[in-house]
């Protein structure tokens, strides 16, 4: 009976174990299927409460319809600074499930190779949808619908993904045992999105409260075009400059900041997805090539020879990651250095066939930014890893191996014959400068110069020096190909992640298309978010504002909004009046015609 029992325990166990790895393998992609009808729900809610500014003619037979389900917009692009962190944060919390789909692993069905593009198309467009809620609540004018709306939605998303990570463990940890690295260590993978899913409940619960309070003490939130620092960065222009002001070491050696000047929520999102993206694809890649690496060469290598690969290995992920988060910050100071030149009229630093650029391909490349940074950062960091890590290889067999392998004395002879050999070749480079400089020139027009002028001295010297060089410039220019080919991938390797900077060559710039991405979005942020030309937009609006109001003669009937009552009332007593005052309409007028034809013929 005892063994009866035991085994009921184990098979029941056994059983539940099974239907909780089913339940986890599947969690992710089914629960993404499954929040697509409550966010549809809650961006029709958020679309049913918007006001359209075009009505219908069809909508007068629907009084409460009137003008409702208005265009939900998730996030504007286009240089604006509201909930520019929050924002980033909604970006935060979809990082994990954006490298699920780059991975393949919430892809809707399975089809056939030649169409995997469009399936991989429709996964985005799903994850698009399930995460549009957050960024929807964000950005609507109805702050409390939207903060409780949102609130909810975040819960959510927290809560499943909390169950996830703590219910799930074992099951991951037999899941991705089977592709070489452990999961003991799994909240590595998940914090970062459950502290961007934190700080969304934080902010929607300060977007409930704050606009709780304004209701309470009648104060109305204004929608202002121009934002305060653009006011003040107008006011320094027209301001006399009141010379140079001695900055900090910081701020000379590190970073400069401008306190008239803010990031666009576009770049400080894509910045921080590109961060999240960079730290789970390190983590990834160590758990696996590490994992995996090491113990392939553990089979084939002695002790030796596996820590000369686990210590190179270690060491070139720490400088190929503190190089892409330096790029990452390096791309915000470029941003901001080209958009101030572009505001102070200076295209300089443009080639001359990006100077003017094609409208369509510029808003393109406005919408294609984000894709392609967050893409350039994380395949910038792989490349940059496997290159540093060959190198470093070569390097230590070329050093430490064959120390230990002739001894210190014997590889530093050897080291200095090839160095002689190399430092010999550039000194004869710069002992030709150095001939030409003294003895081939002219001296000085005058003493202030600070070089000779480009006139010879012992013209037939120079001609003789000239032929005897030339045999053996021949060979020098051989070791200076092999200079500029190590110098040009040593430039582009570095630069492979920059999207702000082409490693093509003059005239080839066409062919980058990052670059061109780049271009193309700072081209469009200077036209839509210049300060300048934001403040002159807002003055203008602002002065034809008080025109009218200073011109209305009948306030009553100024305003066109409010109910179809209202609209009625007013656009029959314009009609009454005006044919009291021109009786002969009264006989060309089309008694079939609405209401709402009248009140547009009148108001035109």
């Amino acid at each position: 009976m005892v063994a009866e029992d035991d085994y009921q325990d184990n098979s029941q166990a056994a059983g539940h174990h099974g239907r909780n790895e089913g339940v986890c393998l599947y969690l992710p992609k089914h629960f993404l299927h499954g929040c697509l009808l409550p966010a549809v729900c809650i961006v029709v809610l958020l679309s049913f409460v918007e006001r359209r500014r075009k009505i219908y003619r069809f909508e007068e037979r629907f009084p409460y319809l009137r003008g409702r389900f208005g265009v939900v917009v998730p996030l504007d692009f286009t240089g604006t600074q509201r909930n520019r962190w929050s924002y980033a944060f909604a970006f935060g919390a979809a990082a994990d499930t954006m490298v699920h789909l780059l991975t393949g692993l919430i892809l809707p069905f399975s089809a056939p190779k030649w169409i995997i593009t469009f399936v991989y198309l429709l996964a985005a467009l799903e994850v698009g949808v399930a995460y549009l809620p957050f960024f929807a609540c964000l950005s609507t004018p109805h702050r409390c619908l939207g903060g409780v709306l949102g609130l909810i939605y975040t819960l959510m998303w927290l809560t499943v993904k909390a169950f996830y990570y703590i219910s799930c463990w074992d099951t991951l940890s037999t899941q991705y045992e089977s592709f070489g690295f452990s999961t003991h260590y799994e909240w590595v993978y998940a914090w970062p999105s459950i502290l961007c899913l934190g700080l969304l409940i934080g902010q929607f619960g300060f977007m409930i409260v704050k606009n709780c309070q304004q209701k309470l003490n009648n104060q109305w939130e204004k929608e202002i075009l121009v934002q305060s620092h653009q006011f003040q960065y107008v006011q320094t222009l027209l301001r006399r400059s009141e010379g140079l002001m001695k900055k900090s070491w910081f701020r000379r050696k590190v970073y400069d900041w401008d306190p008239y000047f803010k990031f666009p929520n576009r770049m400080i999102g894509t910045a921080v997805i590109s961060l999240i993206g960079l730290y789970l694809c390190f983590i990834l890649t160590e758990q696996i090539l590490s994992s995996k690496g090491i113990f392939w060469v553990s089979r084939s290598a002695s002790g030796k020879h596996l820590n000369y690969f686990a210590n190179t290995w270690y060491v070139t992920t720490s400088l190929a990651a503190l190089s892409s988060v330096a790029h990452i910050s390096h791309v915000l100071v470029c941003y901001r250095k080209h958009i101030k030149r572009l505001w102070a009229g200076n295209r300089s630093f443009l080639p001359e066939k990006y100077r003017t650029l094609n409208s369509a391909v510029s808003m393109a490349a406005l919408a294609r930014y984000p894709g392609c940074q967050i893409a350039f950062v994380l395949w910038g960091y792989l490349i940059v890893h496997f290159v540093l890590f060959i190198f470093g290889m070569v390097l230590v067999y070329l050093v430490i191996w064959k120390i230990e392998l002739i001894g210190f004395l014997q590889w530093l002879k050897d080291l200095v014959i090839f160095l002689s050999n190399f430092l010999i070749m550039m000194g004869l480079l710069m002992m030709q400068v150095l001939l030409v400089r003294f003895f081939f020139l002219q001296d000085k027009l005058s003493p202030e110069d600070q070089q000779k002028p480009l006139a010879l001295n012992n013209r037939k010297a120079f001609h003789n020096f000239n032929y005897f060089f030339f045999f053996y410039n021949v060979i020098l220019g051989v070791g200076s190909c092999v200079l500029r080919l190590f110098a040009n991938s040593f430039v582009g390797l570095l630069l492979v992640s920059r999207i702000d900077r082409t490693i093509m060559p003059r005239g080839y710039e066409l062919m980058d298309k990052g670059y061109h991405t780049w271009i193309g979005m700072i081209m469009a942020d200077h036209y839509h978010s210049n300060p300048i030309t934001v403040c002159f937009c807002h003055l203008l609006l602002m002065r034809t504002l008080e025109r009218e109001r200073e011109s209305d003669l009948w306030p009553c009937f100024n305003s066109t909004s409010g109910s179809p009552v209202v609209g009625r009332a007013r656009a029959r007593w314009l009609l009454v009046y005006t044919l009291l005052r021109n009786p002969k309409l009264v006989l060309l007028r089309n008694r079939q015609k609405r209401n709402h034809d009248n009140q547009e013929e009148l108001l035109q």
